[in-house]
């Protein structure tokens, strides 16, 4: 930070400053506030950043507290991964997409799922009815993932699963791809989100409730840190969150706070913290704020530093370094003036880069409509290689460290993290607060302050509440139809037939005897995948020992 000789004359001129800056009229047709309704100062000085000390509180790219970036050389060695989010209908038709995108540059592949998939239907059960292939790949057994990845190498291709409930179960379906391609297990590459703490706080995507559902999460840590360790078993994401209303110091909060309860979750397991931290990952949701989203990111990573090595005694810099996975924010895509969403996804693309993320998945301009067409997903793809590839912001390390308003907003978002563990531990803690609907009440809250802002003009949404066009002519959309249901149905007929029943129904039959044993269900587990047990079949295996999940009423 710059020297202030004497911070008395700052001070004075300071002063004499904001008495013409107040006397200047001011622009009318705005709020300087941003998005989450933080007041924002005309101006930030050094005295700005009260006692902070550079190397305690900021420090060097890959050196605690890891505020200026997890690794030393960060992009000058290997740019983000980059990543578009992709599925739809069957696993065939998937699969093609998949290969387009990465014959065109894509570097990893984040998988979007549909409804029952999510849910942990198969698709063909009464309740997926409509809902098959529409807002996602359905996957229902292991030979749809043995399609979905048909040529696709998994031990040369990253690959990140958006799925919560039934986790686990998607998890195993890789694994066993996998095998089934001849790749050892300990060199699958990629990330599955099983983030389901933040499925009561917001998305709501549950199968059991939070007391079975972090036990079988602690399952998977605990399996995949001696198997299959180059893959990221939980991905805590604040995405979600931020989508359903949160501001972002909230986000922040919910989504270190969710972390540091798995972290608590495998100690209590008997687990060395380092045997497992270091396969914890995050995902951050990039919204239109943009110097917010840059702060959020560096005060994540400081405070998630500082907590794993002052509360929870982790001792490996890998435990230490807080790795993220950031997505545009879908909820800032508008149905009005579609193409305006490229503007808005290549500015959050750019705070994401600006705040250090490892990998990125940037939405096409008309995924508020419906799933991408090629031609949205490959403009989506350019945004990221143009960004990396010829704006230089990649050839330095965190270049807006330094600036007063950055570094103090950095402190800020900290210190509003801070006092909101304060309220959680309060309350009991994560668990308690989920059972008690606090999340739940807090995030609607910001929520509907956000849209009451909207809807009087405070806060201006281009070609939504300002700038609006009576006569905007339609977009090309990709239209999924029921044939996609059909064909899974059909599908998922043949394999009963065809598998070893008997040994589906042994395995199925030692899963549910491993849960009733509080065991780990991971190798029973993979046996009944192996078995060509269905997802369904695998969900109510485990659900009449774990129960269903049902939602406290939360105004």
């Amino acid at each position: 930070m710059d020297r202030i000789d004497d911070p008395g004359a700052l001070s004075d001129q300071l002063e004499l400053w904001e008495a013409v800056y107040h006397a200047t009229p001011h622009r009318d047709d705005t709020s300087f506030r941003s998005i989450s309704g933080r007041e924002v100062d005309p101006l930030y000085t050094p005295l700005n950043g009260g006692d902070r000390d550079y190397l305690t509180d900021i420090g060097l790219p890959g050196e605690f507290p890891y505020t200026r970036g997890p690794y030393h050389s960060m992009y000058r060695t290997k740019l983000w991964t980059m990543r578009l989010f992709s599925g739809f209908a069957t696993a065939a038709e998937t699969n093609e997409r998949y290969k387009y995108l990465l014959e065109r540059g894509q570097t990893g592949l984040s998988v979007a799922f549909d409804f029952p998939t999510l849910m942990g239907y198969d698709s063909d059960d009464a309740r997926s009815e409509g809902e098959v292939g529409k807002c996602g790949v359905a996957i229902a057994s292991l030979e749809d993932m043995e399609t979905l990845f048909d040529g696709i190498p998994l031990d040369q291709v990253s690959v990140s699963m958006t799925i919560n409930g039934p986790a686990i179960m998607l998890y195993c379906f890789l694994l066993a791809a996998a095998e089934k391609q001849g790749v050892p297990l300990e060199k699958v590459r990629g990330t599955i989100q099983n983030d389901i703490l933040k499925e009561y706080q917001a998305q709501h995507a549950w199968i059991f409730p939070p007391g079975p559902a972090l036990k079988v999460i602690t399952d998977c840590f605990e399996w995949s840190a001696q198997h299959a360790p180059r893959f990221h078993t939980v991905s805590i994401s604040g995405y979600h969150i931020r989508e359903a209303g949160a501001t972002a110091a909230q986000e922040l909060a919910y989504t270190l706070k969710n972390g540091f309860t798995y972290v608590e979750a495998g100690m209590e397991r008997g687990l060395d913290v380092d045997s497992f931290a270091p396969r914890l990952s995050f995902f951050w949701d990039v919204h239109n704020d943009f110097f917010e989203e840059i702060a959020k990111f560096r005060a994540g990573r400081r405070i998630w530093a500082r907590h794993m090595r002052d509360v929870y005694g982790a001792k490996s810099p890998k435990s230490l370094q807080l790795r993220t996975h950031a997505q545009t924010a879908g909820v800032s895509l508008t149905a009005q003036q579609p193409h305006n969403n490229i503007v808005r996804v290549a500015y959050q693309a750019l705070a994401a880069v600006l705040g250090g993320t490892q990998s990125l998945h940037t939405n096409a301009m008309d995924e508020t409509l419906a799933l991408p067409t090629e031609e949205a997903a490959r403009i989506a793809l350019r945004t990221q290689q143009i960004l990396a590839y010829e704006t230089g912001v990649p050839n330095t390390i965190d270049p807006l460290a330094g600036s007063y308003f950055l570094e103090s907003l950095t402190d800020q978002l900290e210190a509003e993290a801070e006092a909101i563990f304060q309220e959680i531990d309060d309350i009991g803690g994560v668990v308690d607060g989920i059972e008690a609907g606090y999340f739940q009440a807090q995030i609607a809250a910001s929520a509907r302050r956000f849209q009451e802002e909207m809807e009087t003009g405070q806060q201006t949404v281009v070609g939504v509440n300002r700038f609006v066009e009576s006569d905007e002519p339609a977009i090309e959309i990709l239209k999924i139809g029921e044939e996609a249901a059909s064909k899974q149905e059909a599908r998922l007929a043949s394999l009963r037939s065809r598998r070893d029943n008997a040994a589906t129904e042994t395995a199925l039959g030692r899963l549910t005897a491993a849960a009733v044993a509080d065991e780990n269900v991971m190798p029973p587990m993979l046996d009944a995948v192996r078995a060509y047990a269905t997802l369904g079949e695998i969900r109510l295996a485990l659900e009449k020992v774990y129960g269903r999940f049902k939602e406290p009423v939360a105004f």
